[in-house]
């Protein structure tokens, strides 16, 4: 799971990030709004906490982007002790949950994994295909079969499953899968896609993986 933390005061974004480490997050930060608003929007987090005030571009238009642009990122605001318009604003403009400044650390971690939580639970699944809990086989549903996937073709279903019909860039899939630092080339893409477009058939599934030209790639799931 990869988790942004957008906190200009660089002390406590450095305290959340090592304390979500702990829990084997993926973890980034991004310590005033522009940058924060640059790297939300690449759309690879699966969670983005989220302050509210911050120099640059505010948490709220922050969040006003993700939402415009159907990014799908769960996110966390942090507000200040007592401001409740912040955290109605937060709520009804679509943040998932929020936490009060000062808190405890170990609060914000149950809270970001009651939201990955829910977030696992709900994003495994698309059209006819379904990724078996506890388990790196791609079942099909209409069929009843199943195919093993190795742990990259995992990965890349994972985060196709969990943006069905939307086109994920080339750039989205290789930071969110192999990260940001990685030399993987998009030839190594290309040729995953292939493995697995090859296992969608070998199970019979109505899904495919298809090639938008200059964009990306998509998952369509078919009538299911």
């Amino acid at each position: 799971m990869r988790i942004l933390v957008i906190e200009d005061e660089e002390t406590l974004a450095r305290l959340i990030e090592s304390r979500l480490k702990r829990e084997n997050y993926d973890v980034d930060v991004a310590l005033d709004g522009d940058t924060g608003l640059m790297e939300a929007l690449r759309g690879i987090y699966d969670l983005i906490i989220l302050d509210v005030m911050l120099p640059g571009t505010s948490g709220f238009d922050i969040l006003s982007a993700l939402k415009k642009q159907r990014i799908s990122s769960k996110v966390i605001m942090l507000t200040a002790r007592g401001a409740l318009e912040d955290r109605l604003h937060g709520l009804k403009a679509g943040a998932d949950d929020y936490v009060t400044k000062p808190f405890h650390l170990e609060e914000l971690a149950a809270r970001v994994s009651v939201q990955l939580r829910r977030e696992e639970e709900g994003r495994r699944t698309a059209g006819d295909l379904e990724l078996a809990d506890q388990s790196n086989l791609l079942v099909c549903r209409t069929t009843g079969k199943s195919i093993e996937l190795s742990a990259k073709e995992l990965a890349v279903m994972d985060y196709l499953l969990s943006h069905p019909q939307q086109i994920l860039s080339r750039d989205q899939i290789l930071d969110r899968v192999w990260g940001l630092d990685s030399d993987v080339t998009a030839n190594n893409l290309e040729a995953y896609l292939s493995f697995l477009r090859r296992k969608l058939q070998a199970i019979g599934s109505a899904a495919a993986i298809k090639a938008v030209r200059g964009l990306g790639y998509r998952l369509e799931t078919g009538n299911a």
